[in-house]
């Protein structure tokens, strides 16, 4: 019986598992770029990859069936997810400076110019504007699965999320077979390093935002939510909207104004 409001967690291994897995693959990932085995790397991967399966299963549990998450925790929550989101908004903004900085007086060594001398920018009007047109396609099919939850409409929650989760892999295709035909790399000066460190750290929150959506797809399925306790699923369309905003600016920055 729950006494209080509040959910007090029984211990757990998997903030130090997690931990763990994130030491190993951010070793890994130094060695790897410095010609060592891909050994401590994947022994990372698997470590973050059995934490995330684990601490989620727990936190489900707790929610979903021991009935923990009351209308307090439910509030921390959100809170927890608004300010994670105002860290995100934080992280990219370090990214956008970083371009501008270059950008708007491009230094000598650059050509004072902006593309700098040499660079061939990609064109904002072929792949970049199609994954814009995407990114805003699952931004509607992700907002009509809410509103499908919210009537208790689960066909259409379903169908909603799996349009969504195809769409943002979809994305991650078109991004790298943009990648692949790019006309510089990431060792191309100050373009080439905020281009691919930009892009690529969004397409990595698209990948993170999909996996989200179809863990929320699998609980939909499952019958885990309800029209008035679906958080993780408004967890994952808050980030997922982050995300697509995060896209509008980087296109029109990098790929359009910067071209």
């Amino acid at each position: 019986m729950i006494r209080n409001p509040f959910h007090l967690v029984e211990f757990s291994p998997w903030p130090l598992t997690g931990s763990m897995g994130a030491l190993f693959l951010t070793l890994g990932l130094a060695g790897w770029f410095h010609g060592y085995s891909l050994f401590t790397m994947v022994l990372g991967l698997v470590l973050v990859a059995l934490t995330m399966i684990q601490w989620w299963r727990d936190v489900i549990r707790e929610g979903t069936f021991q009935g923990f998450h009351t209308g307090k925790v439910a509030k921390g929550l959100r809170w927890g997810m608004i300010l994670f989101i105002v860290s995100e908004v934080c992280f990219f903004f370090a990214f956008f400076w970083a371009y501008f900085h270059s950008s708007l007086a491009p230094s000598p060594e650059l050509g004072s110019c902006w593309p700098p001398a040499g660079i061939n920018p990609l064109s904002p009007f072929e792949v970049p504007l199609l994954n814009t047109a995407v990114l805003l396609a699952s931004g509607v099919t992700v907002t009509w699965a809410h509103h499908a939850l919210m009537e208790g409409d689960r066909v259409n929650g379903i169908q909603g999320l799996v349009a969504t989760v195809v769409l943002g892999v979809y994305f991650t295709i078109l991004q790298g077979w943009e990648y692949y035909e790019a006309p510089f790399t990431i060792a191309d000066g100050a373009y080439g390093s905020t281009f691919f460190v930009a892009t690529g750290f969004h397409g990595l929150h698209v990948l993170i935002g999909s996996s989200f959506l179809l863990v929320c797809l699998v609980r939909v399925w499952m019958q885990h939510f309800s029209p008035s306790h679906h958080f993780g699923f408004e967890a994952a369309a808050w980030y997922w909207h982050f995300v697509d905003v995060v896209w509008l600016f980087l296109y029109l920055s990098i790929y359009w104004w910067g071209c």
